[in-house]
């Protein structure tokens, strides 16, 4: 045995990276013999050849250890409960091939090493801090940003996958500081795929910028006082705990106590019998015969009736490095019918639009990305201008060598339109818009940003720079040095070709290689139903709605406004004379001072300013003790629907349809529900009387009317099925009005004596228990005494036990499988459900409800995608979605006719997916404008 010391070269392998790198490569693979997953197997066995192979020679290492992660409890969890509580649960294909790695590790006569209550990352350190002290180098096999901290003295990484080394420079190139400074780094950006919390608001670069100034953390929190910007300055003061926690969390440990030492890692040759019988135990054929040839012996037989396939023992498509990818630029017509060759030949592609902005039905095509191949991708430009100029802006002449932008379109459109070709994207439905306006209607589609969402919904963004980091180990080329910002920004035509054509065509090539992952592990997540039924077939449908825009009256919403403010204006008044004095009722600084120092109300909490908080979840506490912040509640609420929609939807009515056109995001909740952006059309209040008025202000052209399908009360309908409670299945059964039996049912109060204000307390309730409601929250919601609403709360549950029976199951689902699911199989995941602390309730909450607003979004969605074909034909068009309601615009004389057709898409949206215990009702109506139809 040799004594490690100089001269000797110790290599330490991230075997756990290995693992999942190998698992996320590769489609699902089983074993023939018996069905046994070992996809992961077979990459990790593939992959550690390789480093065996490929490190020979006077380089070769002399030590060499395989380090793995034991458990998912480390003595971080012990610092900090939420440590990686957001992390993916392990796929059930993936346990049982844990174990075989070590297996197959040390069937390669290769030291194999973990620890429980240690991460591999501190046994990996701790190894290369001994190594290190005693003379010799070290090299440590990962891409795992953690373990650049160590880099340094003799110690350098090395990214197998990119075969890149990672030296001191490396480090800062990623960190913008030297390893030293890594983890003070860390602690302020954080880490959201191990939840490490940092200091909100605070990016690799600012946290980098900071510690180079300050010389360390320490130095910073110390001095924080000195920081300008007023944001920053609180953020370091308010939350010092929290950065040192985390970085005791991101501090490699270096004395980790190990049970071997140095010289137990020394290089052993492979025992053949040994390694050659593990092989074709595991099947696979290939491995077996190279490892064989490389030890000279003869590889043993395994019967082609259990063999596993070639692809097996393979791991994943070989994908290029991204610093050796091949980018071209496409500028003639030549060259991309050669592009256009290849695309019918692969049959599928991957594409991306570059424009002048983010809105679709107004931004201008630049130029457009293609892909078919990893590592190999084009960008052909279309209307890039002549930069050559004085002003800062340059010139508005097209530069020069572009293909004409119709002549380009004009080749692309049969490739794009043809029902043979895969078109592949992130975000599709952009793309899909853009390409619309100029005449190309792109189909069929897949999108790698719904992919990820119906697997990973709940865990993490579906952004592409989310995508590509996490997935890819990649970060792209941001935007915005290219486009720079403030007043000196420019638009994507602006932007050099030779920098334009390498961030457009990396964004296909990132987009075709998350594909290629993500399209066989839509099976293993057992979600493929769900992407194709709910998210994919959505697409085409939103794009329809969202070009087709909602008419919008801009004198109705003026005349608003200025009814708006002369409101205001007697709020003011009003809450002037209950203060005794006149003061301005927008300043949150001012307001406290009334309340709590001239008034003397109780609850006031000064913050960090010395300003008292006056936040909605104050006032609304003493607005059941005074009529004042009532009254403020009012103002405020008048405030936001000026600026936010009497105001503001002015602003968005395009000139050229004189309609508001909102955008959908898809994967934006985490329950499938849609949300709407620029402008949000889903949370126009309709508890107000103000509220609803500004649905007046949508209208329908001439000759229409606008038409609106609501379901009624579907989510108390989901939870009566889901729940099994007999008395809401049979009153729904028997079409009772739900609130007045409730309402009935809680205070003895017989239906033929119901009062609206009792019927309004118990629909409060009712909805307020699918959301988990507190005592504390409904109590706000009705203003009244906390003790009041919770008493309503423990005679509901007293009426109804089904429903904390059902609460209390899903939350241990939650618990144990990390997610929730709906009626259709969309998976749901509760990152957080086992947090402690404030963020518990929030989670428990959350997970009680998904399912069942989940439900109801998967309704409403089979819904809108079964509609155009239900009203193809006739003068009408599908407009909007907000929550439980479609909003039409039809032809007047076809009013009827859409209502029966709608009606029945969409009473009958769950069938025959899910048979519900109860019958899914939708109130219809019509009108001239939003708020007549609804």
């Amino acid at each position: 045995m040799t004594t490690f010391g100089k001269g000797c070269h110790l290599h330490l392998i991230d075997g756990s990276a290995f693992i999942f790198r190998a698992f996320h490569a590769l489609p699902p693979l089983t074993r023939k013999s018996d069905g046994l997953p070992i996809g992961a197997v077979a990459g990790f066995c593939n992959m550690i050849f390789k480093m065996v192979e490929d490190n020979k020679g006077p380089d070769a290492p002399t030590h060499v250890a395989v380090v793995f992660d034991k458990g998912s409890h480390t003595f971080r969890n012990d610092m900090y409960d939420l440590y990686k509580a957001n992390r993916d649960e392990m796929p059930e294909d993936l346990r049982p091939q844990i174990p075989l790695t070590r297996r197959a590790t040390e069937a390669f006569n290769i030291a194999c090493k973990e620890l429980e209550g240690y991460e591999a990352d501190d046994i990996i350190a701790t190894l290369a801090c001994q190594a290190r002290d005693a003379g010799g180098r070290v090299t440590i096999i990962s891409s795992d940003k953690d373990l650049m901290q160590l880099v340094g003295d003799g110690v350098e990484m090395l990214d197998a996958m990119k075969n890149k080394r990672i030296d001191r420079d490396g480090v800062f190139e990623k960190f913008g500081v030297f390893p030293d400074r890594v983890v003070d780094v860390q602690a302020l950006a954080g880490d959201s795929v191990d939840n490490v919390p940092g200091a909100p608001g605070i990016g690799i670069k600012t946290a980098a910028l900071l510690i180079n100034e300050f010389g360390s953390l320490e130095e910073l929190l110390d001095r924080a006082g000195e920081i300008k910007q007023p944001k920053r300055r609180e953020t370091l003061i308010e939350k010092r705990e929290q950065i040192e926690l985390s970085k005791r969390l991101v501090q490699l440990d270096c004395d980790t106590p190990l049970d071997f030492t140095l010289d137990d890692l020394e290089v052993r040759t492979p025992d053949s019998e040994t390694l050659m019988a593990f092989l074709a135990e595991m099947e696979f054929r290939t491995l077996t015969r190279r490892v064989a040839e490389t030890l000279g012996v003869e590889a043993p037989a395994i019967p082609e009736a259990t063999a596993q396939p070639e692809a097996a023992d393979s791991a994943a498509p070989e994908m290029p490095e991204f610093d050796k990818a091949v980018y071209d630029s496409v500028r003639d017509t030549a060259a991309l019918e050669s592009w256009i060759a290849a695309i019918r030949e692969r049959g599928y592609v991957a594409v991306d639009t570059e424009t002048t902005g983010l809105n679709e039905m107004t931004a201008e095509l630049v130029g457009i990305s293609l892909c078919v191949e990893p590592g190999h991708a084009c960008y052909v430009p279309l209307a890039h201008k002549d930069g050559a100029s004085d002003d800062l802006f340059g010139s508005d002449a097209l530069l020069e060598g572009q293909i004409p932008l119709q002549q380009a379109l004009d080749l692309l459109k049969p490739v794009l339109e043809d029902d043979s070709i895969l078109k592949i994207g992130q975000n599709m439905k952009y793309d899909a818009k853009i390409f619309a306006r100029y005449g190309v209607e792109v189909a069929p589609i897949d999108d790698t940003m719904l992919m990820s969402y119906a697997m990973h919904g709940g865990e993490h963004g579906h952004g592409m720079d989310t995508l590509s980091e996490r997935y890819l180990g990649h970060t792209p080329i941001p935007i915005k040095p290219l486009l720079g910002s403030g007043k000196s920004a420019i638009t994507f035509d602006r932007v050099p070709l030779d920098q334009a054509v390498t961030y457009a065509a990396e964004d296909a090539d990132i987009t075709l290689r998350l594909w290629q992952i993500f399209k066989p592990q839509l099976h293993r997540a057992r979600v493929t139903t769900v992407y194709e039924t709910l998210e994919r077939p959505l697409v085409p449908v939103l794009k329809q709605m969202e070009m087709h825009g909602i008419r919008v009256d801009r004198d109705t919403l003026s005349r608003m406004s200025n009814a708006f403010a002369q409101k205001m204006a007697g709020l003011e008044h009003e809450i002037h004379q209950l203060a005794g004095e006149e003061f301005n009722v927008g300043s949150p600084k001012q307001l406290g001072e009334i309340l709590f120092d001239r008034m003397g109300l109780p609850g006031g909490k000064r913050g960090k300013t010395g300003a008292y908080a006056t936040g909605v979840d104050v006032l609304e506490d003493l607005a059941t003790e005074h009529d004042l912040p009532a009254r403020v509640l009012d103002w405020r609420q008048l405030s936001k629907l000026k600026s936010t929609y009497t105001d503001a939807l002015q602003t968005h009515i395009n000139a050229e349809t004189g309609r508001v056109h909102t955008s959908y995001s898809i994967a934006g909740a985490n329950t499938g529900r849609l949300a709407s952006t620029d402008p949000n059309l889903q949370n126009i209040p309709v508890r107000t009387e103000e509220g609803r008025r500004i649905r007046e202000a949508f209208v329908a052209a001439p000759g229409n009317v606008l038409v609106s399908l609501d379901y009624s009360q579907i989510e108390l309908r989901i939870l009566a099925h889901v729940a099994d409670i007999a008395e809401l299945k049979q009153a729904f059964a028997d079409g009772l009005d739900i609130h007045a039996l409730t309402a009935s049912e809680m205070f003895d109060v017989p239906l033929d004596q119901m009062t609206p204000e009792i019927r309004r307390r118990a629909k409060a309730i009712n909805f307020g228990v699918i959301y988990g409601i507190s005592g504390f929250g409904l109590a706000r919601n009705l203003r009244i005494p906390r003790a009041e609403a919770q008493g309503f709360i423990d005679r509901y549950f007293e009426r109804f036990p089904g429903i904390k029976t059902y609460m209390d199951d899903t939350i241990a689902f939650a618990k144990e499988h990390g997610f929730v699911k709906t009626l259709f199989g969309r998976v749901i995941h509760t990152p957080e459900i086992n947090a402690k602390g404030p963020h518990a309730g929030f989670a428990r909450r959350a997970a009680i409800n998904a399912p069942i607003q989940g439900t109801a979004a998967d309704v409403i969605r089979r819904a809108m995608i079964r509609m155009p074909e239900a009203i193809d034909g006739m003068p009408a068009k599908m407009l909007l979605q907000v929550h439980d309601e479609l909003l039409f615009e039809v032809a007047e004389d076809a009013a009827e006719d859409t209502i029966a057709r709608a009606k029945t898409v969409m009473e009958s949206a769950a069938d025959p997916a899910v048979k519900l215990a109860v019958p899914l009702i939708v109130d219809a109506g019509q009108g001239a404008n939003w708020a007549e139809a609804h």
